[in-house]
């Protein structure tokens, strides 16, 4: 199996395709992947840190500031002790910071700091992925070389990320195993 033994860092942000973040980590478990999950906000909006945390059998962190998480400086560890770093879904706003380099939350700080590869799932409504400040910002991630993006697929629904899941396994397995992505 392409992910036995693989650490993914899986960063879950406020959609209502965050929901879908709970399925992913079955999954990914299921195939021998460890999860850590990092919630942003809103994410926690959507989908509770219990339920997540029961799935990836992991601690669900939440917060930049925590206490407990941050006195070994958490967010520097968490960016270096995984393989991967999966953003699904991957929101507008999230997009945004990536390329702008912006680090107000544990998600983005996380992002920031990390040399790991990271592959985004974006999920919006298709009017906000079309938005020329969304196409720019896909632009400026593309162009990290540790930056990809599953491609979204115009749909009716809210969720492209829901159109485009097998080319998420298929880049997943190309991160993660080069020499068997094909």
């Amino acid at each position: 199996m392409a992910l036995s033994g693989k650490r993914i860092l899986l960063i879950i942000s406020g959609g209502i395709a965050a929901y879908k973040s709970l399925d992913l980590i079955r999954r990914l478990r299921e195939r021998g992947a460890s999860v850590r999950p990092v919630m942003t906000s809103g994410a926690q909006e959507f989908v509770t840190p219990l339920a997540v945390g029961a799935l990836a059998a992991d601690h669900v962190f939440t917060d930049l500031f925590s206490r407990q998480d941050e006195q070994d400086v958490g967010h520097i560890r968490l960016a270096r002790d995984c393989d991967l770093v999966l953003i699904a879904p991957a929101t507008a706003d999230l997009l945004a910071k990536m390329a702008n380099g912006l680090a107000d939350d544990l998600a983005s700080t996380v992002l920031l700091a990390t040399d790991k590869p990271v592959l985004a799932a974006p999920a919006m409504n298709p009017r906000m992925w079309d938005h020329p400040a969304t196409r720019r910002n896909r632009q400026r991630n593309r162009r990290s070389s540790r930056t990809r993006a599953a491609p979204a697929q115009k749909t009716r629904t809210a969720s492209p990320w829901a159109t485009s899941r097998r080319r998420i396994r298929s880049r997943l397995r190309a991160r993660l195993d080069p020499a068997r992505a094909r």
